[in-house]
């Protein structure tokens, strides 16, 4: 099966946003926080338009009627795996932005320790993006069978 040219872009996509999210990370780590702001907001801001465009209405078409039924073939479940880490990863990235740069967030639920939540939400992110290759790859990429 041959993939869309929109799950190409997409692919490219992500993989240009992970690398966006560790050059942000090199940015914080040289003091330049502004244009570390500046950079991780725009990367997690597009990746919840990507999400909410391409992924949500995928996932909603092709994965979740499968669920539990095929859960246990490697197409249902890396996919299914992504969308779960991918959402709960989005989703805290978007708190963060939230909590440590705007004041929406009451005092109370803002993050103290936010170095060790950016620093877990990157990892979780790349782990969503090797999913999320692992699940291109697997419905899209013709591999030659194992003997």
């Amino acid at each position: 099966m041959h993939s869309p040219l929109y799950a190409d872009f997409v692919f490219l996509l992500e993989i240009a946003m992970g690398l966006s999210l560790l050059v942000g990370a090199w940015l914080a780590r040289r003091r330049m926080l502004r244009e570390h702001a500046w950079l991780q907001s725009v990367t997690v801001l597009l990746n919840f338009i990507v999400v909410a465009i391409v992924m949500v209405p995928s996932f909603r078409e092709q994965v979740s009627p499968k669920i539990p039924a095929k859960l246990g073939k490697s197409y249902v479940a890396l996919a299914a795996a992504h969308g779960a880490l991918g959402g709960i990863v989005e989703l805290t990235a978007l708190y963060i932005l939230l909590a440590v740069g705007t004041e929406l967030v009451p005092e109370r639920f803002r993050i103290q320790r936010y170095k060790l939540w950016m620093r877990t939400v990157l990892a979780a992110w790349w782990l969503f993006l090797l999913l999320g290759a692992a699940t291109y790859v697997r419905w899209y990429v013709h591999l030659p069978p194992r003997h």
